[in-house]
């Protein structure tokens, strides 16, 4: 999983996936350790004692318990909650309560567990969802657990019906791998269930995107409204669908502009011409609409929107655009449509970069937002006076203890906000949760309104209070909120609460990044106070008799009393860890290419191999892909030992499902479960299952007495077969 630039990544170079299920869901540990690769993030995966869901979630010393960093999975398929040998009306009703016991129990979790959990109900067996009597029961658990968890601060749901949608596989379960290893699913099925579960990790702790910018031009439309003329574009159904995406999208707090090489008014004219577009001028932020670079226009409309390249998506047509704009602005993410538009919608629903774990009203209300601060920045620009301006704002700021039900708004801030961000400590729901019950924190919000309109949530105030001053461990406000003195109202509000407490003063700690001079600067400007360094942080601390009476005023302080300048070149821009989003919409968007890839990368493994024992035969081969994929371990020789290699008991029975998946041949435990079982003993067993004609005893003796025949004796055997067939006898 991918994070932004924090305290916390120099400490834990390594994500924690911790998983706790009610079944045998060992099978899907090759998914998540491949998707750990793909993602550049290493995976410390960890599994909990089997069917233990509830005493993991309480045990204080627990897997749960000790996930420090990184996420916390619940694996629970319904029907083994009880362990019923058949369903009646009491059994499922014991059911049902277990399953408000355990989201019970989830629910309180996030108070004493430092990790996330990300909880899935996963797909009942056949038999079970054929009964209309358990189909019904399962529902209802559905939506105790969707209601319980699902708003619940620090708890993600997904649920099997999701993961059908998103990654459909045919045959999900395997009644041998269940009977013989209470391993309910089949390969395809665990890539499927790892994916979804990865991808929606992903979502909680990647920095998030804010903006997409698209082309016009057989992109937003078929056809070159230039030479068409407006009327003449059209809009095919991929590109519909696009529309309808964008609205989505632009619904969940995504802002739309346009970065497009068109004279303005062909475009304006063109959206004019089609009323029945889905997507229509209004519903964009802003626009670069001329035949500058792209890259350029990217960071033009960073600069008014005033946020980060780095939260730019840019969706084009033409691969060369979309190469330039990686070159000229490397911080935005470019995504080049497929040349089969076809493949447009299905390609859109798998960039993981448009993934929204939480949507909260202010991101439902973004774009009129930032409507009303472009607004605020024009009128600001003819006032007469920036004095009489604010004056004639008649801010609003309403100031008050974080209510639970904004606690998701709280950490989203944390995550999004970068120039006003006195310490740029990102917090998830759960971080903060566990903060605020330590009984020393408190959590302040600001909602605003001014005469352009409501702004919603947008500053925070995290703070310790000690017993000689009340320490800011967090102050951010969003870039929308800033310029009309909202920050000082908060500061001013805080300095009261510290003074009802008979605390004196007020102490702001800044880390200073490449984004967040803003918020230094609003620090200096006070004018009163003192500014000492205390290792990584500037601490500033001013006495809460006089901060009380701050207000916004004119900042008279110049650049150099604001910032020293500094001899050296300025740093570059933090540019975001790339994921390679493109490429897994285009070629791990299937559960088949996922297990595909999984088994190409163990079989690349073994490729190197120059041991004169080395797996030789189609079989050795394609069985020690298998064992190295199991094991972890490369089989690079016919002699390794499965159970020297870490093989156990469960890794026996999966050897048993993949033998068959993959060879169409159905061993017995007896088969692989020795303690001699070797490579190459376990190909010849496959080999002579293949053949059908005898058993693996004869098999390997006749191969014996092949090996001990000479050259000569082969070649004389071979003639006679050739005249054998020439003469029709068999």
């Amino acid at each position: 999983m991918n994070e932004s630039n924090n305290s916390h990544q120099a400490h834990h170079p390594t994500f924690r996936v911790a998983v706790s299920a009610n079944f045998t869901a060992e099978p899907i540990r090759p998914v998540l350790a491949f998707w750990g690769r793909v993602l550049n993030r290493e995976l410390d995966l960890r599994f909990a004692p089997y069917d233990q869901i509830l005493q993991t979630v309480l045990d204080p010393s627990g897997e749960f318990a000790q996930n420090d960093h990184g996420v916390n999975l619940v694996l629970c398929r319904y029907e083994d909650l009880g362990h019923f040998e058949s369903y009646s009306t009491e059994s499922l009703q014991r059911l049902e309560e277990i399953v408000q016991e355990m989201t019970g129990a989830l629910r309180s979790a996030p108070s004493h567990l430092p990790a996330p959990i990300l909880f899935c109900l996963c797909p009942p067996s056949p038999e079970f969802a054929a009964d209309p009597a358990c189909a019904a029961s399962l529902e209802r658990a559905r939506r105790v657990i969707a209601h319980t968890l699902g708003e619940t601060p620090g708890i993600q749901c997904i649920d099997y019906t999701e993961i059908d949608r998103t990654y459909p596989v045919e045959n999900q379960h395997d009644a041998e791998g269940e009977r013989l290893g209470r391993i309910p699913y089949t390969e395809q099925y665990f890539a499927a269930l790892g994916t979804a579960l990865v991808r929606r990790a992903q979502a909680m702790f990647m920095p998030p995107y804010k903006v997409i910018a698209v082309d016009c031009d057989n992109t937003l439309w078929r056809g070159i409204c230039g030479e068409d003329g407006p009327a003449g574009v059209t809009l095919d159904a991929p590109r519909k669908m696009l529309h309808q995406f964008l609205l989505e999208q632009r619904e969940a707090g995504m802002l739309l502009v346009m970065a497009s090489k068109n004279n303005e008014q062909d475009v304006f004219d063109t959206f004019a011409a089609h009323p029945e577009f889905p997507l229509q001028l209004r519903h964009f932020t802003a626009w670069r609409l001329n035949w500058e670079s792209k890259a350029g226009n990217l960071s033009s409309l960073a600069e008014e929107l005033n946020v980060g390249l780095d939260t730019f998506i840019f969706l084009d047509d033409n691969p060369k655009e979309c190469a330039e704009v990686a070159d000229g602005a490397p911080e935005a993410l470019p995504l080049v449509l497929p040349e089969d538009i076809e493949e447009l919608p299905d390609f859109l629903h798998h960039i993981w970069a448009f993934d929204h774990p939480v949507i909260t009203e202010e991101d439902r209300q973004r774009s009129t937002l930032y409507a009303q601060t472009l607004e605020f920045g024009r009128e600001i620009k003819r006032a007469t006076s920036l004095e009489e301006f604010i004056a004639g704002l008649n801010l609003r700021v309403d100031f008050q203890a974080l209510a639970a039900e904004r606690l998701g708004r709280v950490a989203q801030l944390t995550q999004r906000t970068n120039q006003f961000n006195c310490t740029t400590v990102r917090r998830n729901e759960q971080e903060i949760q566990a903060l605020l019950a330590d009984g020393r924190y408190r959590c302040f919000t600001g909602e605003v309104s001014d005469r352009f309109g409501e702004y919603g949530l947008v500053g925070v105030l995290i703070v310790e209070r000690r017993e000689s001053e009340m320490r800011v461990d967090t102050f951010l406000l969003s870039c929308r909120a800033l310029g009309r003195g909202v920050e000082h109202r908060m500061l001013s509000a805080l300095a009261e609460e510290a003074l009802d407490h008979g605390i004196y003063t007020v102490t702001v700690a800044f880390r200073p990044t490449s984004k967040n001079m803003p918020a230094r600067q609003f620090l200096d400007s006070i004018g009163f106070g003192t500014v000492e360094t205390e290792g990584d942080e500037i601490v500033y601390r001013y006495p809460a008799t006089e901060l009380q009476a701050l207000r916004w005023k004119p900042n008279r302080l110049n650049a150099d009393e604001v910032a020293p300048k500094s001899k050296s070149k300025p740093k570059a821009p933090a540019v975001r860890r790339f994921v390679e989003f493109a490429r897994i919409a285009h070629d791990l968007r299937t559960p088949a290419q996922v297990v595909n890839e999984v088994r190409r990368q163990a079989q690349a493994v073994l490729a190197n191999s120059t041991a004169p024992d080395a797996p030789a035969s189609d079989v050795e081969r394609r069985l020690a892909a298998i064992w190295t994929e199991l094991l972890e371990r490369p089989a690079t020789s016919v002699n390794c030992n499965f159970f020297d290699l870490g093989g156990h008991s469960l890794l026996a029975v999966l050897l048993l499902m993949r033998v068959k998946e993959e060879f169409g041949v159905e061993l017995s435990v007896d088969d692989v479960y020795s303690g001699t079982l070797t490579l190459g003993e376990l190909a010849r067993t496959i080999e002579a299952h293949q053949l059908g004609a005898m058993d693996a005893d004869e098999y390997h003796a006749l191969l014996a007495e092949i090996e001990g025949l000479s050259d000569e004796e082969v070649q004389a055997l071979l003639q006679q077969e050739e005249q054998a067939g020439e003469s029709g006898q068999h």
